[in-house]
């Protein structure tokens, strides 16, 4: 039986497999993508949805979130996926909060798109802001939320229309073997393989990812029914405990004293990896969490109590018309500790391409332009 042939064959139609057959594609290679599923239905679309280039430190990485920013928005013209460039507000409601946020703008400047702004100013910009005990705000432009349930539809086909992109879903990978790949009972050849799934990493090249340090982690995430009479959110929200989670901040000396002071007043947040944040989709939904909890072996089952943690802290910064929570649910990400992506090549022309620890959004497709210049 002879087999079949592809340029490039990506392992997995998550976003980041989506995104390297986008960067490759573009490049007038022949892509033929595998995924196990009958649709995407992992990390990608159990998310925010939101693009949030404010939470990168300045530098590489936050050149690859803009990157990919940009790549979001084109797509976003050309096919009916939902895009707000909503921007985001950062709130404070302590004063070692307030700190943390002036230290940052600090280093990284006032802008028109980045900026700290007064309680007046930032009720300006978003009615769905509490006003009690509000100090103040960062405000920046750069933020853009996607309904990642239909982004992960779409893609697939606005990648094969446009670039003849082919799709084989509901095959899973059971074996490679460069230049071969074995699905089910069928043959494949393939001039490059991408594996982009990290859930095939690990059933694919088992002693790899036992070595590789990588860990797994769960979050719990909720969505509210649309609101009602159309109101819309506006920018993104975040709070003092989402500065504790997001690299861009570490560098700031006075987040220890903030971290202190959550540690001591609520030891609940950081035992469960928990900040809060609120985005609205396309039909009106607020997406919202979330909580973070490591092992390789997530609990399968969720708790009332980090959900009702959750809701408790954004009440104290948001004002919504409706909290009634429409659907709850889980989802389970990979992550290399101090590292912002996993990139090994077992064999020549064979590459694992995972673990951007719950960043795929932001920066998938920044990360796939530069993967496939040098490959």
């Amino acid at each position: 039986m002879s087999a079949k042939h592809t340029e490039i064959a990506i392992v997995g139609a998550g976003i980041v497999g989506l995104a390297h057959a986008l960067a490759a594609a573009k490049r007038g290679f022949k892509v033929t993508v595998f995924e196990r599923n009958l649709r995407a239905i992992g990390a990608s679309i159990r998310n925010f949805g939101m693009v949030w280039p404010i939470g990168q430190p300045a530098g590489r990485l936050r050149d690859r979130a803009l990157k990919s920013r940009e790549i979001w928005l084109d797509v976003a013209e050309k096919t009916e996926i939902y895009c707000d460039r909503c921007g985001s507000l950062s709130l404070a409601y302590h004063q070692d909060e307030l700190d943390v946020l002036e230290e940052f703008i600090s280093t990284n400047g006032v802008s028109e798109s980045l900026s700290i702004l007064s309680p007046a100013e930032v009720l300006r910009k978003s009615a769905a802001v509490n006003p009690d005990g509000l100090l103040g705000g960062l405000w920046s432009d750069t933020e853009m939320t996607v309904d990642p349930r239909q982004a992960l539809q779409a893609l697939p086909e606005f990648l094969f229309h446009t670039y003849g992109v082919e799709f084989e879903f509901g095959r899973a990978v059971t074996a490679i073997d460069y230049p071969n790949l074995q699905i089910s009972n069928q043959l494949w050849s393939a001039d490059r393989i991408l594996v982009c799934s990290g859930a095939d990493i690990e059933t694919l090249y088992p002693d790899l990812y036992a070595e590789s340090g990588i860990t797994k982690v769960k979050l719990q995430m909720m969505r509210t029914a649309p609101q009602p009479n159309n109101w819309r959110l506006g920018p993104s929200l975040s709070a003092g405990l989402t500065l504790t989670h997001y690299a861009a901040f570490s560098e700031c000396k006075s987040l220890d004293i903030l971290k202190q002071r959550i540690e001591i007043e609520t030891p609940h947040f950081p035992e469960w990896g928990i900040h809060v944040m609120a985005s609205q989709n396309g039909l009106g939904e607020l997406i919202l969490g979330d909580s973070h909890e490591y092992g390789l072996t997530p609990d399968p089952f969720d708790r009332a109590e980090i959900n009702n943690y959750i809701l408790d802290y954004l009440r104290k910064f948001t004002n919504f018309p409706s909290l009634a929570i429409a659907e709850t649910w889980h989802g389970v990400y990979t992550k290399l500790a101090g590292k912002t992506e996993y990139i090994a090549s077992p064999e020549d022309h064979v590459f694992l391409i995972n673990a951007l620890s719950g960043a795929g959004m932001t920066l998938s497709f920044g990360l796939a332009e530069e993967n496939m210049a040098l490959l």
